[in-house]
């Protein structure tokens, strides 16, 4: 063997393990062609930590996750933990994560596979085919809140009442680090990155577009343009295939990488990373939840977490096997193969329904 990783493997919860097992099967396999190894250690997270040790995210798992080259999670929560303490919900467990490793820059890409088309709620999206780049620990989500009692009276005499208050802030090293990653990225795809703000409005999102505009001079191949938050929610409509990297806040990212989901028309199919500091170690994990209504049926679609782990390897500088991984996607999708998810997806044509087990053999056999 050459080359070796440690990966760092949470299951979670739900369909989290069928759908990491599949998607480390195919990495396995598509490692060993390349004559490189993978070295994997399971860890706890989510329900399945609480279960276990009473918390939804151990010292071991941080300390473990630290000490790998990339995390790899399926996916955490479900009706189960419901009713335990807010403190301890599974969901904390993806904030501790993101806190202790450091990690800043969440990457959403938005695909249309050609075999999918049909699944865009769109008429004629074009080729879909672009990413966004969130901000992931600053912004209106951390900053100061709060309520107070209003002294002010109204004509009658009574108090207003409580008033609610949210914060936005940003620091210019937090949103040179997410625009250093956008462009970045750009280079290494159809260069352009469009930034999305309220510059119209919000001071800091004033800031955002100023520090854009003098960091596309560094990058003199990649074209830049900004647009406002409401803007961009509607030419992520009108032209979805004009979008290359979009980079923005926490707050706009959050909201308008939901709108990509949809456009791209199947959870199913989307990965996702979270970048810190030099990039790793990242996490990496498909965009949709637990499923618990399916767990054990042989019913999950795999293929955004084996998409995830093509997306981790790239990020490892293993371009070669993340394009084996993602090509033998493509070939399975173009022989028809579809779990349940996107069965409906050219309908009429040779489409074969299958489970996770045998999707999963069908892109091994791809490779």
């Amino acid at each position: 063997m050459g080359k070796k990783y440690n990966i760092a493997v949470i299951p979670g919860d739900g369909i989290g393990p069928e759908i990491t097992a599949a998607a480390i099967e195919v990495l396995q396999a598509a490692a060993t062609r390349k004559g490189i190894e993978i070295i994997t250690k399971e860890l706890k997270a989510g329900g399945d930590a609480i279960d276990t040790f009473g918390i939804p995210l151990p010292q071991e798992t941080i300390d473990s996750a630290k000490a790998s080259d990339a995390v790899l999670l399926g996916a955490v929560g479900g009706p189960k933990w419901d009713n335990v303490e807010p403190d301890i919900r599974p969901e904390r467990a993806i904030l501790g994560l993101r806190a202790g490793l450091g990690l800043y820059a969440n990457i959403r890409p938005a695909i249309v596979f050609d075999e999918l088309k049909d699944a865009s709620p769109l008429k004629n999206p074009g080729r879909i085919d672009f990413i966004i780049v969130r901000e992931l620990t600053g912004g209106i989500y951390f900053g100061k809140n709060g309520t107070y009692q209003s002294g002010d009276r109204l004509p009658d005499g009574t108090v207003k009442g409580k008033v609610a208050f949210d914060t936005e802030s940003y620091s210019e090293g937090e949103i040179n680090r997410i625009l250093k990653i956008a462009f970045e990225l750009a280079m290494k795809r159809r260069k352009k990155v469009t930034l999305v703000d309220k510059a119209n409005v919000l001071v800091s999102s004033r800031m955002w577009r100023s520090l854009a505009g003098q960091m596309s001079l560094e990058y003199p191949e990649v074209e830049f343009e900004s647009l406002y938050v409401d803007n961009a929610a509607m030419q992520l409509i009108g032209r979805p295939s004009s979008f290359d990297v979009i980079v923005t806040s926490n707050l706009f990212g959050d909201i308008l990488s939901d709108e990509a989901g949809q456009i791209a028309g199947s959870i199913g199919m989307l990965p996702s990373a979270s970048l810190g500091a030099n990039g790793m170690p990242g996490l990496f994990e498909p965009i949709h939840g637990s499923a618990p209504d399916i767990v054990g049926q042989d019913k999950a679609n795999p293929l955004a977490t084996i998409l995830s782990a093509a997306m981790m390897m790239r990020t490892l500088g293993e371009d070669e096997l993340s394009a084996d991984i993602e090509n033998a996607v493509k070939k399975t999708l173009a022989g028809g193969f579809r779990t349940s998810d996107i069965t409906f997806c050219n309908e009429g044509e040779n489409i074969k329904s299958v489970g996770t087990k045998e999707i999963t053999k069908a892109v091994i056999d791809n490779l």
